[in-house]
């Protein structure tokens, strides 16, 4: 069995914050904003309109459109996510189901953060060749983690990037008629040491939120020791990348040579390049996103939809991801191939 992805869509809020807007909110030079932290602008969210579920409808409706399915064909629907939602303690995939209209459908979700697609990728993938029940599954995912960002918080500046959105895919099995993409291997690797270096400190069950975790402002994401996370993290990642990366890779009959195109979490600028230099990918090869920011798992189907009128049939692409926690996640599709 082979699975496909047959369908691709995105939605991104009206509002956007340029460079010169965080520079301002910041203080940080407008310079450092655009080429260092890599942000020309980015999409966020009013208070009170596209909330995640909302957002997650859009792009789904643009996926099955692109799919040519109608939503009473899913089988199964999962959210691969923020877990900063409409509710606490709530299933989106089960609102977005209902809202479609996929009666019958399975409504899920898994986490892992910002490495959300490549792990959402290998675990519907095992879902549509192990289930007999299971021929077509919708991932959706959407963020506005921008919402938790204290941009009067340094030690938090790398989160100033953060930006907000939805994507969705379709994946079906054997369905080479209508494939964007063939979905191959995929692997990941988790550091668990890094798992309490960003947490919003207040809302969960070791301090419920009350008057006093408002006031004093503990419902934001906060590094509680910034200089030994950047040392540590700055030790392991790259390896990381470079091992999650070649074992998908190797896993799916390739080498880091035969890679085409590698859709990449939003990083700052300089870490993007030095990947984009380990897979010997030149300016065509990349997408970076400068105009979106960091939108969570959302990043690798920004990346995809913005370039799939230039990918080639059989062109290897390389959906590279990592997330707090720490995990870092790869997967590889061979575009438009049955």
């Amino acid at each position: 069995m082979t699975v496909h992805v047959t369908g691709l869509g995105t939605y991104l809020p009206d509002v956007v914050l340029t460079g010169a807007d965080i520079a301002e909110r910041t203080g940080i030079p407008e310079e450092v904003v655009v080429e260092k932290m890599g942000v020309e602008r980015k999409h966020v969210c009013p208070p009170d309109e596209d909330h995640p579920a909302e957002m997650c409808v859009a792009a789904a409706e643009d996926a099955l459109a692109d799919a040519a399915l109608r939503p009473d064909e899913l089988d199964a629907v999962r959210y691969h996510g923020s877990e900063f939602k409409d509710y606490v303690v709530w299933n989106a995939a089960a609102a977005v189901a209902d809202t479609l209209g996929a009666d019958g459908a399975s409504a899920t979700e898994s986490y892992a953060l910002c490495a959300g697609l490549p792990v959402a990728l290998r675990e519907a993938k095992a879902l549509l060749e192990t289930d007999a029940g299971l021929d077509r599954i919708l991932l959706v995912a959407a963020s506005r983690e921008e919402d938790l960002v204290d941009y009067d918080d340094p030690d938090t500046s790398f989160m100033f990037n953060f930006g907000s959105g939805a994507t969705a895919l379709v994946l079906e099995a054997d369905a080479p008629d209508r494939a964007v993409a063939r979905v191959r291997a995929s692997a990941s690797l988790t550091d668990g040491s890094f798992s309490e270096d960003v947490i919003m400190p207040a809302g969960g069950t070791r301090r419920p939120p009350s008057h006093d975790t408002v006031a004093n402002g503990e419902h934001t994401l906060r590094v509680p020791d910034h200089k030994r996370m950047k040392r540590r993290l700055g030790e392991v990642s790259l390896p990381n990348f470079r091992e999650v990366a070649d074992d998908a890779l190797s896993r799916s009959g390739y080498d880091r040579e035969s890679v085409d195109f590698a859709a990449i979490t939003h990083m700052k600028r300089s870490f993007h390049e030095i990947l984009c230099e380990d897979f010997g990918l030149g300016a065509d090869d990349q997408f970076y996103l400068d105009e979106y920011g960091h939108v969570q798992s959302c990043d690798q189907g920004l990346a995809l939809d913005a370039v799939r009128e230039e990918l080639a049939p059989d062109d290897v692409v390389l959906c590279l991801a990592a997330g707090t926690g720490y995990t870092w996640a790869a997967s590889v599709l061979e575009w438009g191939t049955a």
